[in-house]
């Protein structure tokens, strides 16, 4: 009879120790994050056995005829201390950063509200000045240039002027007839009853001096320039329409409605000018 002979057979079993997607390696009956249990130096280490091993009573171990070998496990609680092992177990462990103090930096109402009067009267007068100058430059822009205030006055030499004679100066761009009279021309625009005039005016309003008189020389219907010396009355007379105006500047006959304006004068007697404007 043959004898029988063991049939040896390798089988190749799963890993029981893989590797996590992070590398950590994980095993199902062991934890890498226990320690062991302390020796008798006090370092915690040394070669005591781990305290996740499990005790020789809880596993068994059996081969059969064909020379397998079957191991069983029990499952049971650790009987050490479990104390978790983390990854970062290298770095210290800090608190969390406290706020600083910010109590030094804090205004104090008295003094803030102080601050507050002075900013907001400083931007009041600055807000008054910046409005002051741009109005007064506005104002400016309107103002008349250096040569016509050049021409708002002007001087005439009386000396220059005989009797019985006229001068036409010109004066903001219109004429001004100047006329030394007679006695025989005040007496005669004096004598006149000028109630009865279109426009009535006395020759003691129209003329300060009853030797001067001082008229703008543009008649007053569309106008022209009256000619001087001449007209009915021997004063200045319209060509234009025919308005006569006596020696007085009296508007007499035509279509002027009313006298020749007096413009503004004064005379100067220091120095015997007359100054128009």
């Amino acid at each position: 009879m043959a004898s029988l002979r063991p049939i040896k057979k390798a089988i190749t079993l799963p890993p029981t120790v893989r590797t996590l997607p992070s590398g950590v390696p994980s095993a199902l009956h062991v934890s890498f994050a226990s320690r062991a249990p302390s020796d008798g130096h006090g370092h915690g280490h040394g070669p005591a056995e781990r305290s996740d091993v499990p005790a020789s009573w809880a596993s068994q171990s059996s081969r059969t005829a064909s020379g397998l070998v079957s191991k069983s496990f029990t499952t049971v609680r650790l009987t050490g201390v479990h104390t978790p092992r983390l990854l970062h177990i290298s770095a210290p462990a800090k608190d969390a950063p406290s706020m600083p103090d910010f109590s030094a930096y804090q205004a104090k109402p008295e003094t803030n509200r102080a601050l507050s009067y002075f900013m907001v009267g400083g931007l009041g007068v600055l807000s008054a000045s910046v409005a002051k100058s741009t109005v007064t430059e506005f104002l400016g822009t309107m103002s008349a240039s250096a040569d016509v205030l050049a021409l708002a006055k002007v001087e005439v030499e009386l000396a220059n002027i005989p009797e019985g004679k006229n001068v036409i100066i010109k004066w903001r761009g219109k004429p001004v007839f100047v006329r030394h009279r007679t006695q025989d021309e005040i007496e005669e625009a004096r004598q006149y009853d000028w109630k009865t005039l279109r426009d009535p005016e006395s020759d003691e309003t129209r003329a300060k001096k009853p030797e001067w008189l001082v008229m703008l020389g543009i008649c007053t219907h569309l106008g022209c320039v009256p000619i001087g010396e001449s007209g009915d009355y021997g004063g200045w007379f319209c060509p234009c329409h025919g308005s006569h105006y006596d020696i007085s500047g009296r508007v007499r006959r035509g279509p002027a409605p009313l006298n020749l304006e007096v413009p503004q004068y004064e005379f100067n007697e220091a120095e015997g000018k007359l100054v128009i404007g």
